[in-house]
């Protein structure tokens, strides 16, 4: 059975319980600076988010500028990167990075989506996490969790990863886009897994569409109203 898409309505209500669950959510990533973010969301391509900030913590005391980490070159960044996967690719991807913010955006990171992709390592998704988390702009990152959440769902129906984006952006009110980008990864990270999805905890099970979610424990009897 195909999932139907969410309505005006339901979007609303799925926004308002997550902001009510989390308030003020955050990037799992331990960071300071835009240059930080940048480098940890470089890294933590095809790693978790705890990998990274086992290195992160370590490398960032003695170097988070660009020119810093330029100083270590690509054999001394492995050193404090090696335990994340793809260390060898994105120790030199880090490294050109590095180079071209010194000799073009003196050391800062640009604020432009244009500028973001055009680093070494840096794709439309690490562009959208850095435009939203570090500068506030309202981008929509999606990875495999906002994915599979925003299909499963209904919130936003795409075969590909630039066509949820682009539904998300279109139908998610603007007093929330700021932050949805957090709130489903959180979502799709600790309650809507892949394989075991938790409906029975879950908050938004009242509006979301799928129809194997009873299955997994959602209660009938309060989902036909927001249904509706």
């Amino acid at each position: 059975m195909p999932v139907k898409n969410m309505t005006k309505k339901q979007i609303q209500i799925f926004f308002e319980r997550l902001r009510e669950q989390r308030p003020h959510p955050q990037t799992e990533l331990n960071y300071s600076s835009p240059f930080e973010l940048l480098i940890a969301v470089m890294l933590s391509a095809q790693a978790t988010d705890i990998s990274v900030n086992k290195a992160t913590d370590k490398l960032y005391p003695i170097a988070n500028t660009a020119q810093a980490i330029l100083n270590l070159g690509v054999d001394g960044l492995k050193e404090y990167i090696k335990t994340i996967g793809l260390y060898n690719a994105k120790a030199e991807n880090v490294i050109k990075t590095c180079q071209i913010l010194v000799n073009q955006h003196q050391g800062q990171v640009p604020e432009t989506r244009k500028e973001l992709e055009a680093l070494p390592g840096v794709g439309r998704k690490t562009a959208n996490v850095v435009l939203n988390t570090a500068f506030g702009q309202p981008t929509m990152a999606v990875d495999t969790h906002i994915f599979r959440v925003g299909n499963r769902t209904g919130l936003a129906i795409g075969k590909n990863v630039l066509e949820v984006e682009d539904r998300l952006i279109k139908v998610i009110p603007k007093e929330f886009i700021i932050d949805a980008h957090h709130w489903l990864i959180l979502h799709g990270r600790y309650c809507c897994i892949a394989r075991k999805p938790k409906c029975g905890e879950c908050i938004v099970s009242d509006v979301c569409h799928w129809p194997d979610r009873f299955e997994f424990g959602a209660n009938k009897a309060i989902t036909v109203k927001n249904l509706n």
